[in-house]
């Protein structure tokens, strides 16, 4: 699980990304205090992973899907990598524990925006059973160019009727926690 002391880190490993592709839409990487409080306003309900080697390898994360209420059993996800890190399957162990707990704590569908091209994010998303289910045309404009942006879902649970409150990620049992990131 991935802290607030976490937060150099993973500045570290999402500044490239803003700084220099159009993967993220952001035009300022954010600084270590920002993604400090990214992280601190969302680590009660939803899990910050991190892939540890000495220094933050990569990170994934889940957040609000979006903000009425009815979507509260839906969750956004990402995940970035340092580049050295790409392609060694980090990213496929850092979405199996984050969907592992998502799963755990009642979230019913998990929602991931991949600004295309990105046959890199595509071909992982879909490993880990997301399918796509629409495209935004033109959606984004970064680096001189408009970008569409693709949007993959994949099933969490499948409840019918009314469901329980999504868990807290704070409020699950540590060693159950633990047994999934292990």
């Amino acid at each position: 699980m991935a802290t607030p002391d976490d937060a150099a880190g993973v500045a570290a490993v999402y500044a490239p990304v803003v700084e220099a592709t159009a993967i993220s839409f952001e035009y300022e990487a954010p600084s270590v205090d920002e993604m400090r409080h990214r992280m601190e306003r969302a680590s009660s309900r939803h899990p910050w992973l991190i892939a540890d080697d000495g220094a933050v390898a990569g990170y994934a994360y889940a957040a609000p899907y979006a903000a009425r209420d009815a979507y509260r059993w839906s969750v956004a996800v990402s995940v970035y990598l340092r580049e050295d890190q790409r392609g060694q399957g980090v990213g496929q162990r850092l979405y199996c524990a984050l969907l592992g707990l998502l799963e755990l704590q009642g979230f019913r569908q998990a929602f991931a925006g991949i600004a295309l091209p990105n046959e890199a994010s595509v071909g992982l998303h879909e490993k880990m059973g997301f399918t796509l289910v629409g495209v935004a045309r033109g959606a984004g404009y970064k680096l001189g160019s408009w970008h569409d942006v693709g949007q993959w879902q994949r099933a969490l649970s499948v409840t019918d009727g009314p469901p329980p409150e999504p868990t807290p990620i704070a409020a699950l049992d540590a060693s159950v926690v633990e047994s999934i990131l292990t």
